[in-house]
């Protein structure tokens, strides 16, 4: 029987479920018993086996899978009984293991562990997979059920996860268009299509010309500044590309940031700053500016169906801020001081540019956006005697992971222990289970931490099984962390930047997230809250980095293991505040531009470019500084689910400031009374209820800007 199934499903999913379609992609049917998607995983902790899965395992897997959920909603459906919690909120909870178990790892992996073959499967099952969530959110005879329980919500004694999954459920079919009609469905079905293909293939995009663009260097001389490992790092990268003898600097940013710090070269500054800010942006196949102006018209008419003037106003509408009036307020009360900050930063740079043409006897030139990191860290070296070079040998990356871990364990009682029998789905991968302070197993988590050509850029958290309840068991997740930090040479470990570390604690935030959570339903497990809020559990771990009582577990000299000098953590301090106003105008200048794109109310396909370069000027953006990231590569809000989002960052950052303070105030970073509060109201509970309820049951208090504001300096 599930041979005709899986041949059935073939045909159901390829040739017309919700809407049709498609019937030109048909994959080779794959045996069932050669298949590890249709098998018991009796791996460590039931993770995926990775050294049994082959590409040609997922299409016909995840293929099977929709077929089998659409059976499971069926069965929903035309049960006889009344709709009831359990029969139809709960069943729609626990369905589509099977779907779940074979796309979750295939999408996972095509954002980790990518090739142009699953990236070519992703392309066939994207508007398939958009059909599917389709056939479900646009079900009438579905949502009459749900709306049913929904009605009869105050009569159902349900507890205050099961009432926010109700309302969850029913509140996610009504954005997803379920009271539509006739031709506006049909309409919004060929919008969800489109935009899944746009989406995916902007993504494709970035990372294609990511990995396209290379600066090769072949004489010596043009090494000037840069240190001994960075030029160690480039002929191993200048090596793999085929450039055997040469030197070679490519758009990661563990190769990009160090170049623009340290390359005395100002012309070859200039070509990979203007490398980086063009990605997506060349007049080539891989140009994005029409996919995005598409892709945001769309967003304007599908906001529109649904009822609401903007796509940010329906974005808006389910997380914490509400409204986009509430978001432009927030960034512009920090834009204000951020700005004015930002021009001193200028005005220190240009003096000592003209400081240095006057001792050298040559013209001085204006401050450029390839000169910021290079004057940047002259300042700092001038004002505060520090620079990258200093810290880095007390960054390795092993150490700051022991000691990131070892701040979870006085945290939160948790202890990490590695697991090299863990099937892993790359060799750099590195897994480890995670137990509480009685023994019990909590979690594993895999951490993967170096770029690669089949990795996207930036870093993030996901979960190959999110924690949830089945039958009152707790089923434990396995929660993987990726990176894209500096990898080790031939000579040296993996030493990182003081942003890195920032990083790899922030993605540890999500990790704990994830891991710690106590929630009965998948669905409001883990990071499954407002987006606004999904950050502060990934924020406040940033505050924890730099502690001394922290630096002392793990920053020790690579070679020497001696601990960082004090003198050095006190510099480290005092530098706290330095290039404040860059970082927070680059970052609150993209959210301007999210927030722009996605407030649109015109479905008018605009020039990015333009577009852009008005929004900038809106906000009195000076020259020396572009976005965080231009249109073209805002993988984020164009690729991602940050769209009319990418505020987050600051909004949480508000919460995560506040939050932080209450262990300040007791005295004691690791107080564990505030690590009890934080872990139960706000790690364990996900997205069971409303988050400024769980933030106010951990604080007690709602936060302002002021504490934000003066840990940047900007207060």
């Amino acid at each position: 029987m599930r041979t005709v199934l899986m041949f059935a499903a073939f045909s159901i999913m390829l040739g017309g479920c919700a809407g049709g379609g498609h019937t030109d992609v048909t994959p080779e049917p794959v045996a069932q018993q050669d298949n590890p998607f249709f098998q018991e995983w009796d791996t460590p902790f039931g993770v995926p086996p990775f050294d049994q899965i082959e590409i040609h395992h997922f299409e016909p897997a995840i293929i099977l899978g929709m077929a089998e959920n659409l059976g499971e909603i069926a069965a929903i459906i035309d049960n006889p009984k009344p709709a009831s919690f359990t029969n139809t909120i709960e069943a729609m909870d626990q369905a589509g293991a099977a779907l779940r178990k074979s796309s979750t790892v295939f999408f996972s992996l095509n954002g980790t562990n990518t090739n142009e073959e699953m990236q070519a499967i992703a392309r066939r099952l994207s508007p398939l997979m958009s059909q599917h969530r389709d056939a479900i959110s646009l079900n009438p005879d579905l949502f009459k059920r749900v709306a049913a329980v929904h009605a009869q919500r105050e009569d159902l004694n349900l507890n205050t996860e099961q009432a926010k999954l109700l309302e969850e459920t029913y509140k996610g079919f009504v954005r997803s268009g379920a009271n539509l009609e006739g031709e506006a469905k049909e309409k919004l079905k060929a919008i969800n299509q489109e935009l899944a293909m746009l989406t995916l293939t902007f993504g494709e995009n970035v990372l294609k010309e990511t990995n396209k663009f290379e600066l090769v260097i072949d004489n010596e001389a043009d090494l000037a500044g840069l240190t001994d490992g960075q030029i160690a790092a480039a002929a191993e990268a200048a090596t793999g590309r085929g450039h055997e003898g040469k030197w070679a600097f490519t758009l990661h940013k563990p190769s990009l940031i160090p170049f623009l710090q340290y390359s005395e070269k100002r012309d070859l500054r200039e070509i990979m700053y203007k490398g980086y800010i063009n990605v997506g942006n060349n007049g080539d196949d891989l140009d994005n500016n029409a996919i995005l102006a598409k892709i945001a018209a769309l967003r304007v008419t599908r906001a529109n169906l649904l009822g609401f003037p903007s796509h940010a106003h329906y974005v808006l509408d389910d997380n914490m801020a509400k409204d986009p009036a509430n978001v432009y307020n927030l960034l512009q009360e920090v834009w204000e001081p951020a700005i004015a900050r930002a021009q001193v930063e200028v005005d220190e740079m240009q003096a000592m540019v003209e400081a240095e043409a006057q001792a050298d006897g040559t013209e001085a030139f204006r401050i450029a956006g390839w000169d910021w990191w290079y004057y940047a860290e002259k300042v700092k070296l001038a004002k505060y005697d520090l620079d990258e070079s200093m810290l880095r040998p007390y960054f390795e990356l092993d150490k700051v992971r022991t000691g990131m871990f070892e701040v979870a364990g006085r945290l939160f009682g948790l202890e990490f222990t590695e697991r090299p029998d863990v099937p892993v789905y790359d060799p750099a991968v590195r897994a480890f289970e995670v137990t509480g302070e009685d023994g019990q197993h909590v979690a594993l988590l895999m951490v993967d931490y170096f770029p690669r050509a089949s990795k996207r850029g930036g870093a993030w958290m996901n979960a190959f099984r999110k924690e949830y309840r089945k039958d009152g068991k707790r089923i434990a997740p396995v929660i993987y962390n990726v990176g894209n930090f500096t990898r080790p040479t031939a000579d040296t470990p993996a030493l990182l930047s003081a942003d890195e570390v920032g990083t790899m604690f922030h993605e540890f935030g999500h990790a704990l997230h994830g891991m710690l959570s106590q929630c009965t339903y998948r669905s409001l497990s883990g990071t499954s809250v407002a987006r606004d809020f999904v950050e502060l559990p990934s924020q406040i771990m940033e505050n924890w980095a730099f502690e001394p009582e922290v630096l002392a577990l793990y920053a020790r000299h690579y070679q020497t293991g001696e601990l960082i000098p004090a003198e050095l953590v006190e510099k480290l301090k005092k530098s706290a505040h330095f290039n404040q106003g860059f970082t927070t105008v680059e970052y609150v200048a993209a959210s301007f531009l999210d927030m722009d794109y996605h407030t649109l109310e015109v479905a008018e396909e605009v020039d990015p470019a333009a577009f852009e370069a008005a929004s900038m000027d809106r906000i009195g953006l000076i020259p020396e500084i572009v976005s965080r990231y231009r249109s073209p590569y805002f993988r984020h809000v164009f690729a991602g689910g940050y769209s009319a989002g990418y505020y987050s960052y600051m909004w949480a950052e508000v919460l995560d400031a506040d939050a932080f303070e209450a262990f300040k105030e007791t005295g004691d970073i690791f107080d564990r009374k505030t690590a009890d509060a934080f872990r139960i109201n706000i790690l364990e509970a996900g997205g069971s209820e409303d988050p400024m309820t769980l933030y106010l049951k951990f604080r007690g208090k709602e936060p302002g800007t002021g504490p934000l504001l003066k840990r940047r300096g900007l207060s």
